[in-house]
């Protein structure tokens, strides 16, 4: 009891050192405002809808309103061509980002540290197969093959996009747990386990996973950006889900209805959010970066 409780003290410990060294860093501390700032937005997004059905992002018409407006009192960000809120687009486009890239992520995060840990603690035969099926995955262009699916197929679902973004971005994560599955399983405390008799699998996902999966996390922060991206360029290039709202989308919209130069009120918002909650997700990743590589910190505090 007293060790269980000793251990759980020193993990809090190390948790406020990190967290204390994470809010030192400016960079995380921007990357975690937007990121904040985006939330609001996810969970802002289901309130317009409440107020009057006018305001719902997919089939919320203003009676009044027959072509694209600029913005107003009744429309804070105006309207598309056929009078739907944008504001309520934009923020709809908050939560499905949120939806895509944490999903596809953790999916290709959990993919890629199985892969890595089976791969590097095997070795021999089942590590050469399964790193060769990680360069063959790498090597393809995902989003040309997503294109190419989209158009034998139609478009895809939304959760169908997930999947596909999640099965063509885990190699990368495995080939780095591999690396570290490689160093851990040489230390003395798996010659241990092994000596009191743990099983593959309890080492594997006991001994060995605790101590990947903190550099697994923060490789998620950089595959939330490319996922985000994907759908987006998907969306905008037609083969996005028709049935959702992203900010994808919504620059397929103004793109297709002609209104690229003519609506910048409909144009900048989503290409604006795009590149702000993918710079926000990579800088919490750089600042995570620094608190997990104690050798980076003291390169940036020597400079």
């Amino acid at each position: 009891m007293l060790k269980a409780l000793a251990r759980r003290s020193h993990a809090l410990e190390r948790f406020l050192d990190g967290w204390s060294l994470f809010y030192e860093n400016i960079v995380g501390r921007i990357g975690l405002f937007l990121l904040i700032l985006f939330g609001l937005m996810a969970v802002l997004s289901y309130i317009p809808p409440l107020i009057d059905p006018m305001y719902h992002p997919m089939t919320g018409v203003d009676p009044d309103v027959f072509k694209s407006s600029p913005p107003s009192w009744k429309h804070w960000l105006g309207t598309d061509n056929i009078g739907r809120d944008l504001l309520s687009q934009l923020l709809t486009g908050a939560r499905i980002a949120f939806l895509v890239g944490i999903t596809a992520a953790f999916m290709s995060i959990v993919f890629g540290t199985l892969i890595g840990m089976v791969a590097g603690y095997s070795g021999k035969i089942i590590d050469s197969l399964l790193m060769r099926f990680a360069d063959m995955v790498m090597v393809m262009p995902s989003l040309l093959v997503v294109l190419l699916l989209s158009s034998l197929f139609g478009q895809l679902n939304i959760w169908i996009i997930v999947v596909l973004i999640a099965l063509f971005r885990w190699p990368g994560i495995s080939r780095m747990i591999r690396s570290q599955t490689l160093s851990l399983k040489q230390r003395p405390f798996i010659d241990m386990a092994r000596l009191a008799g743990a099983s593959h699998l309890r080492i594997i996902f006991r001994h060995i996973l605790p101590n990947v999966l903190p550099m697994a996390l923060l490789y998620m922060t950089f595959r939330v950006t490319s996922a985000i991206i994907v759908e987006a360029a998907l969306a905008f290039l037609g083969f996005g889900d028709p049935n959702t709202v992203s900010w994808g989308m919504m620059l397929q919209w103004v793109w297709k209805t002609g209104h690229m130069f003519q609506a910048p009120y409909w144009l900048l918002p989503p290409g604006i959010c795009i590149s702000l909650i993918t710079l926000s997700f990579y800088m919490m990743g750089r600042a995570m970066e620094e608190v997990l590589d104690p050798r980076l910190r003291k390169e940036i505090q020597t400079d």
